[in-house]
């Protein structure tokens, strides 16, 4: 009866293993004020004038990227107009809108792959940014360990070969 046991639980152990395969989702996350913070709508689009929107919502909440090009590099905020963070809340009674530009706010967005294929970018970003109200109680808002998964860049904006 042991036998049968053991080798029924054997066969039961190796039954509920499953293989961790690493997923492809694409993903948009943060750490907001140290609080887990994961959109539900994410993807890139090209303005008119040639700067790229890194755009993700989660209900009221949105996170914009403004960057000037889409490279494999580390784009530095709050040293220029060209290159920035924003984020925004809707909630009646509580709108903010947060920001990083010329001077104001720090931090940076990494492009870490573009893949030309699939035209999807990657990346990691961790930002201090400023409220555009100066009379608001609350001044800053910080995201760290931020990143971005297989983001895709909108079907009519594929980027122009070099």
């Amino acid at each position: 009866m042991k036998k049968y046991f053991c080798f029924l639980s054997l066969i039961l152990l190796l039954g509920s293993c499953t293989a961790d395969i690493a997923s492809n989702n694409t993903a948009f996350q943060a750490l907001k004020e140290n609080t887990f913070w994961r959109a539900q709508i994410h993807g890139v689009e090209m303005e008119t004038n040639g700067v790229f929107i890194v755009e993700s919502s989660l209900g009221y909440e949105q996170i914009n990227f403004q960057l000037p090009e889409i490279a494999e590099k580390t784009f530095v905020l709050g040293v220029d107009e060209n290159t920035k963070a924003i984020y925004k809340t809707t909630i009646e009674g509580q709108e903010a809108e947060f920001s990083t530009g010329a001077g104001k706010g720090n931090g940076e967005i990494t492009v870490t792959e573009y893949n030309k294929e699939e035209n999807t970018i990657s990346g990691t970003f961790k930002f201090t940014a400023v409220n555009t109200n100066p009379d608001a109680e609350k001044q800053e808002i910080h995201f760290t360990e931020g990143v971005f998964y297989k983001i895709k860049i909108g079907a009519d904006n594929k980027i122009p070969a070099e």
